[in-house]
């Protein structure tokens, strides 16, 4: 059964009642559970969850959630529509764009995107919405793509293949500034190559990606 499969069947096998009603709260202060179903039933002893519900409470979560915040600071000034607030609208969104086995994106269709709505949203499949995710965190102060190599005293740049997830080493720099315009390159390379895939799924996508990629540091 796929998620939506799912979603749909609890819908119509578990409508809501007084009780399950009485027992909603606000997600986060701001979400309203505003379905016509019981969105967590239980089912023969296992407690099951509307697949379109759990992305609309992760939404919230990362949007309105301080202790999310203050694990990922990069959602702090993330915000959420007016409109999502309540999870039926999020939902008929969801069931028209909802791609099994893709994940939520809200930054590659309008660049720069802090709010999660049904204009900035679109479901990708992971290696796309892995491709221009920074790893600030883990290399420290040195550019995207860009590591010391104490081996070699020189600074290495490493590109990954989205599709293969092989990391790709593109040679030694004595500048970390040589090493990262290897990887501005590559970068841009292999987005060209997959532009085709891009566009297949929504036009607006690959032009978004190239701009991240050039704004990387």
């Amino acid at each position: 059964m796929t998620n939506i499969e799912l979603s749909l069947w609890i819908e119509a096998n578990y409508p809501t009642t007084a009780m399950s009603i009485a027992k909603r709260k606000p997600r986060y202060g701001v979400g309203v559970n505003d379905a016509s179903h019981v969105t967590t039933p239980t089912v023969n002893g296992v407690r099951l969850r509307d697949p379109a519900y759990r992305a609309w409470a992760n939404i919230l979560k990362r949007a309105c959630n301080p202790k999310c915040h203050a694990a990922h600071p990069t959602y702090s000034d993330v915000t959420v529509c007016k409109e999502w607030h309540s999870f039926s609208a999020f939902r008929a969104w969801w069931l028209a764009s909802y791609r099994e086995g893709w994940q939520l994106d809200k930054d590659l269709l309008v660049y720069g995107n802090r709010e999660y709505g049904p204009d900035s949203c679109i479901y990708v499949p992971q290696w796309l919405n892995s491709f221009t995710i920074d790893s600030a965190a883990s290399r420290g102060e040195l550019p995207i793509g860009v590591s010391f190599c104490n081996k070699t005293g020189m600074y290495q740049s490493n590109c990954s293949n989205p599709i293969t997830g092989k990391q790709h080493r593109l040679g030694y720099f004595t500048a970390p500034e040589e090493a990262y315009e290897a990887w501005i390159k590559r970068k841009l390379e292999l987005a060209a190559h997959l532009k085709p895939e891009m566009d297949a799924i929504d036009q607006r996508i690959y032009p978004n990606v190239v701009t991240i990629i050039k704004a990387a540091e």
